[in-house]
């Protein structure tokens, strides 16, 4: 996570992005963010306010300087809609809004043919560690550790369809601070609003894992297109 960004992802000239006074409404959005992540990769995760819980999801390539469009989903976020990510708490079921990278991918089903990411296949004793009291607090794991409680945590498995294929998104992963949130993925949609999550119909899922590649640094920037109440970050 980038902090210092402002997340707000402003379809408008004057986006609460950074970006500078007078840019046109016609500059891909990519190139009117503050900070995209470095790299020539981006997807966007946009929510028309912190209340909805719907949205889109847009995946962007840099070639030459200029951004393009790649491809474009219906997205769904979190039950109780989006909230700033450093101000998140754990079992909210609201989605962090910000700007992260993606360490990995992984599902239940193979990887779909093309992709580059590191792929880690789910095997019926993968886990991702939700314990608070657990030194692998927000972790893929394999087996269960002593210490992170079952009852707390995510078995891989158990979510057939969310977890046919995913992307770890790099919430409060490179250093986790306990009870911020754990396991938040772009995934397969289930049968409504997620738990905190970014998740898309499985055709797009498959495409965005063809399409990411690590050499590009891809990254995920979410937040709002405007309404109420603009989120920014500090």
């Amino acid at each position: 996570m980038r902090p210092g960004v402002v997340v707000t992802l402003v379809s408008t000239s004057l986006l609460l992005l950074g970006a500078a006074p007078g840019d046109g409404d016609t500059a891909p959005l990519p190139a009117r963010l503050a900070d995209t992540g470095g790299g020539d990769q981006l997807i966007t995760a946009e929510a028309p306010t912190t209340a909805s819980t719907s949205g889109t999801v847009t995946w962007w390539e840099r070639a030459d300087g200029q951004w393009a469009q790649m491809g474009t989903a219906p997205a769904r976020f979190g039950a109780k809609g989006l909230v700033e990510g450093t101000a998140r708490q754990q079992g909210t079921n609201t989605t962090p809004t910000g700007l992260y990278d993606l360490p990995f991918g992984f599902g239940i089903q193979p990887a779909p043919a093309g992709t580059s990411v590191d792929y880690r296949a789910v095997k019926a004793d993968s886990w991702w560690c939700e314990d608070n009291d657990s030194a692998s607090y927000n972790r893929w794991v394999e087996p269960l550790p002593a210490d992170c409680r079952a009852a707390e945590s995510e078995k891989l498995s158990s979510y057939t369809t969310q977890y046919t294929h995913a992307l770890v998104i790099g919430f409060n992963y490179e250093r986790p601070v306990h009870k911020r949130g754990a396991g938040i993925f772009l995934h397969v949609n289930g049968s409504g609003a997620t738990a905190g999550c970014v998740s898309v119909p499985e055709e797009a899922m498959q495409r965005i894992l063809q399409w990411a590649d690590p050499r590009k640094e891809p990254h995920i920037a979410i937040g709002t297109t405007g309404g109420d109440t603009a989120i920014t970050r500090y």
